[in-house]
């Protein structure tokens, strides 16, 4: 399967929210949406599902154009939408339903995932009796318990302590794991960077950097290598101004070019006790801080 959006834009009165973005998800793969807020990412998702259309551009599933009920997504919003007062059960019945599920089977799967989520002994009480991270995971069975095509998760780990992120995170990758298209919409970058595959930044309505997430960091100049060693001092004596310290006690050391690389690791290894060595790579959030830049 693959997801398409095509020179994609979108005003509002006279703001231009997005210009002309194109982008493609495949099946089996996680895409990482990334921007400050208000670059365009909640307008994207939103034509995305055909909530409302973009002025030009199209949005194709398997080359054919996306249009009302011919693409099941799931949504997670970063905003909640369920109904506090309701019980569980009758709420995700209901929403399943809205889906075009019939009622025996939406309730045949939506307790599969209160089982899988350990949430079953909640399926019958009212949603504002539980917690803030099990309620994110009531708002998770919404958009999986229809077997959408397509998973988009937008902040997905808000309000999850670390047990409850572990048991979201295997089931994303069970979604991708089955073949579907992931789109992965979050502020807190070490997710992005488990999960997916490829990128997408957004910044004032435009689609700075795509690609293998990957093949982007290894076409950062490799001429900077990191190294751990209780022989610091020394280290930074030999290197002088070539040498810099982080705040996490690493060494950085930056090299005249790239093809000096394996001469000064060879001598690094062979004059000092090293711990650790390696070529500087920049983190997803370097990258992001980098493209997504100032908006004003």
């Amino acid at each position: 399967m693959k997801l398409e959006m095509k020179n994609i834009r979108k005003s509002f009165g006279e703001k231009q929210v997005l210009q002309g973005i194109s982008l493609t998800a495949e099946s089996g793969k996680a895409l990482g949406l990334l921007g400050r807020n208000g670059a365009g990412k909640t307008t994207s998702i939103r034509i995305l599902m055909d909530v409302f259309p973009a002025d030009s551009g199209e949005v194709l599933f398997d080359g054919k154009r996306v249009s009302n009920g011919t693409v099941q997504f799931g949504y997670l919003p970063e905003e909640r939408g369920l109904y506090p007062k309701k019980k569980i059960f009758d709420q995700l019945i209901y929403f399943a339903e809205l889906k075009g599920m019939s009622h025996k089977h939406a309730a045949a799967a939506i307790d599969h995932w209160l089982d899988r989520l350990g949430m079953m002994e909640y399926r019958n009480k009212r949603l504002d009796t539980l917690s803030k991270g099990n309620q994110q995971k009531i708002q998770l069975i919404t958009a999986l318990a229809h077997d959408p095509q397509v998973v988009i998760l937008d902040e997905p780990f808000s309000g999850l302590d670390p047990v409850n992120a572990k048991l979201l995170k295997d089931v994303v990758k069970e979604e991708i794991a089955k073949g579907k298209i992931v789109l992965f919409s979050s502020h807190q970058m070490s997710y992005i960077e488990e999960f997916c595959d490829s990128i997408a930044i957004l910044n004032k309505g435009e689609i700075v950097l795509s690609g293998d997430l990957n093949t982007i960091k290894r076409n950062y100049p490799r001429n900077r290598l990191v190294v751990q060693s209780q022989q610091q001092r020394e280290i930074k004596a030999a290197f002088g101004t070539a040498c810099t310290q982080w705040e996490n006690g690493s060494l950085m050391i930056t090299l005249k070019s790239p093809e000096e690389k394996q001469a000064v690791m060879k001598r690094l290894t062979e004059q000092f006790d090293i711990d650790e060595l390696k070529v500087f790579e920049p983190s997803l959030n370097d990258i992001f801080v980098e493209y997504a830049g100032a908006q004003n």
